[in-house]
């Protein structure tokens, strides 16, 4: 199944249009033409069976035929993480985990972060993209960059991690994870978190181990998303 977004549909609407970028795809690219069917997601959590009511590479229409609704995950899964140096990494992240299944990401900017500014409409791109070719019906939420002090001035329901590689008391995040739980993981820049930033988080933030080895950054973070995915399976 190809899949579409289509953010403005929901359970009332009869029929849409692609817009233009999106319509020259579907047309010229896909070489769709009138009556095909074409399967639309807004990322809410619905799937669209659509039928093209009009070809057109400027405008393709679509009247939709069926939808079902995905039920909503019994956990959310939100990453904290620091961006990394090379932008290509980062990006590599976003796309493995919304694969995985990840609920929400935030970029963090600590102390040790080498690359304070991000591409987010860039970051928004790829995530939903990554999102269609998994057919994902959720589409993750990216939050705005923050500095790690006021991340973790905000309140966060469920369960709250911070991974770092200081020689201290951490337990294992599998050891430490509970199904149908939300939760909150802190993953930090190349360098790590300072010593200091730990101290303020471990008021609010379980420190966990992510295994025996160093990981990068991206690293680390797809290993915790895939840890609370796959302890979520049903």
């Amino acid at each position: 199944m190809q899949l579409f977004y289509n953010p403005t549909i929901n359970e009332t609407t009869e029929s849409f249009s692609f817009d233009k970028e999106e319509s020259k795809h579907i047309i010229k690219v896909l070489r769709k033409k009138d009556s095909d069917i074409l399967y639309v997601t807004n990322g809410l959590g619905h799937l669209f069976k659509t039928e093209i009511t009009l070809a057109s590479d400027n405008k393709c229409t679509v009247k939709i035929i069926s939808f079902e609704k995905s039920a909503p995950s019994k956990f959310h899964l939100h990453l904290a993480v620091a961006p990394t140096k090379m932008n290509d990494r980062f990006e590599w992240f976003l796309e493995k985990a919304t694969e995985i299944g990840i609920h929400e990401i935030t970029p963090i900017i600590c102390d040790r972060s080498e690359r304070k500014v991000i591409n987010t409409e860039r970051f928004d791109k790829i995530i939903l993209t990554a999102m269609k070719q998994s057919n994902v019906l959720f589409l993750p939420k990216l939050n705005d960059a923050i500095s790690f002090k006021e991340f973790i001035k905000q309140k966060q329901e469920g369960l709250n991690f911070i991974a770092h590689c200081e020689e201290t008391n951490k337990k294992t995040l599998k050891s430490a994870l509970e199904a149908n739980q939300n939760v909150t993981l802190l993953i930090g820049p190349e360098g790590d978190f300072t010593e200091k930033e730990i101290e303020l988080a471990e008021a609010n933030y379980i420190p966990v181990s992510l295994g025996n080895t160093r990981l990068r950054t991206e690293t680390a973070a797809i290993v915790a998303c895939h840890s609370v995915v796959f302890v979520n399976e049903e």
